[in-house]
């Protein structure tokens, strides 16, 4: 599938400041990597908070993917409301000699190009290069996300245009980076960064990062 008719494309190109944690969100973890939440209780949660798209992005798994959706189908078949899931992962990789992080949206489960960065661990080698990672996310139909741009050795400016040249298709735009306890996405650097992925033609995203037991915060 070609990245520009992905279907979360127009979704992500409705993103702003006000869409998390009201409304989407395309990072957070379950304890099928370091999160807290089980991925039955994290869909919960989103169901009752109204989300309408979410993703769980757990560290090279996208083990918790089945069970939640396994959830929202008996929610629906009872005639509840639920979000729409997307496949999420979050992989590590190395751009401009810097570690950063590649949020995997929209992918095929299971598909064997993603097969050795969904064992849990980084991987090493040729695959941890940036540009591998791209590769592999595109083939497997996904869509490449930089996240949280800010938080890494290399500024935020370099890292994305970077990323762009690789073909990334977009960055985490809104973000906490004061990592508060009611996510609330950080001024003026992210209103810059989301400029800068607009001057590029890239989606921005936005996620909570939930680690903890509230999907509402860090």
């Amino acid at each position: 599938m070609a990245t520009d008719r992905h279907p979360l494309r127009p979704i992500l190109e409705t993103v702003g400041p006000e869409s998390c944690p009201a409304a989407l969100n395309f990072h957070c973890h379950t304890l099928c990597s370091d999160g807290s939440l089980s991925p039955e209780a994290l869909i919960r949660q989103a169901r009752d908070q109204g989300l309408k798209h979410l993703a769980v992005t757990d560290h090279h798994s996208a083990a918790a993917f089945r069970p939640m959706q396994a959830w929202l189908e008996r929610q629906l078949d009872a005639g509840h409301a639920v979000p729409t899931l997307w496949s999420g992962m979050e992989i590590s990789c190395v751009l401009r000699g810097c570690l950063v992080h590649v949020l995997a949206l929209g992918f095929e489960l299971d598909h064997p190009a993603l097969h050795v960065y969904s064992q849990g661990d980084a991987a090493v080698g040729e695959p941890l290069r940036a540009e591998a990672v791209r590769k592999a996310i595109h083939a497997a139909g996904g869509l490449a996300v930089l996240a949280h741009p800010a938080r890494y050795r290399l500024g935020y400016p370099e890292l994305i245009d970077a990323a762009a040249e690789l073909g990334f298709d977009g960055g985490e735009a809104w973000y906490d980076y004061d990592m508060q306890p009611r996510w609330s996405p950080t001024p003026l650097m992210c209103e810059a960064i989301d400029a800068q992925l607009k001057n590029l033609g890239l989606l921005r995203t936005c996620g909570t990062d939930t680690h903890g037991h509230d999907l509402k915060g860090r």
